[in-house]
């Protein structure tokens, strides 16, 4: 089987099957069905924008994972997966495919079947954006001698800590995400409609930094106004910019699907006061934040620090302040693991990165200045560079 893939070694892909098989054993688990995109790229290489069909790599505890998918896919996989035996790309038939009288998970089923997997302890990720309840449903009425294990999570956790390979990939990231800002700040003045200054967003974002290309992120550029921007996840129309609006602009760049999330807020002409006092209540309570951002403290020790100096300022934030980041495909560029808020206990560890995200929805607007950050041996090391603080632009 003839593979290409430039992402990373084979060596790499090994070590990351074998922490995912260390976990499996720990939970007596065979055989695991990864359908999350993110999931299944860290675990073969694979990258398509496939995932509106049913697909998946399946993980038995020896040899090599397989990649299974629609049969017009299994090209995209033979062009990107690090495997080489050749029966590990499987297509299915393409009359599966969106037809009310079956189901792909039929296909999947005589899969493994047929590799004589169909008795064992079976893995599947219940809660993903890409596992229906049919899927499921179709695979346990198939496979009547297995024992079906939600291990939601299970992959994802293994992703926490960032290679070196992927650091340098969310570095590239960075870089992106700083042009995109600049751009922003160039370009936008009063009377510009807000979809031409995204488009001058997406050419950024596409165009890359320091010679490195644009990957598509997997969420679409968040840009609201005024009012619009009292609320999160709007994202854009033709109405113009004005003055005496705020702006924020929650956008990343991404390269070979690695993503470095990071949000700023544009004004023309001075800030109301209710924003400069905001503005200064946000950017202390970060540093006091990142005063925590060590290995051995805890996730919730990030939030307490935070929400303890903002609450003092005046401000209050009800949900998490920060998130993992890493590897990602639509809808979403977190890792679904971590979260700075209380209660979360993990324990921070160097290689660990998160996007600190202490958004404010105000009256009127919104707030956003955010950062990447990597937890080193020696603390935070936000990824970006962009000035810290509002975007004034007269």
């Amino acid at each position: 089987m003839t593979t290409w893939n430039p992402n990373f070694t084979d060596a790499e892909y090994w070590a990351r099957i074998a922490r995912t098989r260390a976990e499996m054993e720990a939970r007596g688990l065979e055989l695991l069905i990864v359908s999350d995109p993110s999931n299944m790229a860290w675990l073969s290489g694979y990258d398509g924008w496939s995932f509106y069909v049913h697909q998946a790599v399946i993980l038995p505890l020896e040899g090599e994972p397989v990649w299974w998918g629609r049969e017009m896919d299994a090209a995209g996989a033979l062009r990107t997966v690090f495997m080489t035996e050749i029966d590990s790309v499987v297509g299915y038939d393409d009359s599966y495919v969106q037809n009310p009288q079956k189901h792909p998970m039929e296909a999947l089923a005589w899969l493994i079947t047929d590799r004589g997997w169909n008795a064992s302890w079976i893995g599947v990720e219940m809660d993903n954006y890409y596992f229906s309840a049919a899927a499921h449903q179709t695979l346990v009425n198939h496979l009547h001698e297995a024992r079906m294990v939600d291990i939601t999570g299970l992959v994802n956790w293994q992703r926490a800590i960032k290679s070196d390979s992927e650091l340098e990939y969310m570095r590239r990231a960075a870089r992106i995400v700083e042009h995109m800002h600049s751009v922003i700040y160039e370009k936008a003045e009063p009377g510009m409609r807000k979809n031409d200054l995204v488009a001058d967003i997406y050419h950024a974002a596409i165009t890359g930094a320091d010679g490195h290309w644009g990957d598509y992120p997997a969420i679409v550029p968040l840009t609201p106004s005024g009012l619009d921007a009292t609320a999160p996840h709007l994202t854009w129309d033709d109405r113009t910019l004005r003055r005496g609006e705020s702006n924020f602009f929650e956008i990343a760049g991404a390269h070979r699907r690695y993503h470095c999330p990071q949000s700023r807020t544009l004004f023309f002409g001075p800030p109301p006061d209710l924003y400069q006092r905001a503005e200064a209540a946000v950017l202390e309570a970060m540093e006091a934040g990142l005063e925590r951002a060590h290995p051995g403290n805890r996730c919730e020790d990030i939030a307490n620090a935070f929400n303890a100096a903002l609450n003092k300022a005046g401000f209050e934030k009800d949900s998490r302040c920060g998130y993992s980041i890493g590897l990602s495909y639509p809808p979403d560029w977190g890792e679904r693991t971590m979260s700075f808020r209380r209660g979360d206990m993990t324990e921070l560890k160097p290689g660990m990165v998160f996007h600190f995200m202490p958004a404010l929805w105000l009256e009127d607007g919104g707030l956003e200045i955010t950062e990447p950050v990597l937890i080193t041996d020696h603390g935070p090391e936000p990824l970006c560079h962009t000035p810290r603080c509002i975007m004034v632009k007269d």
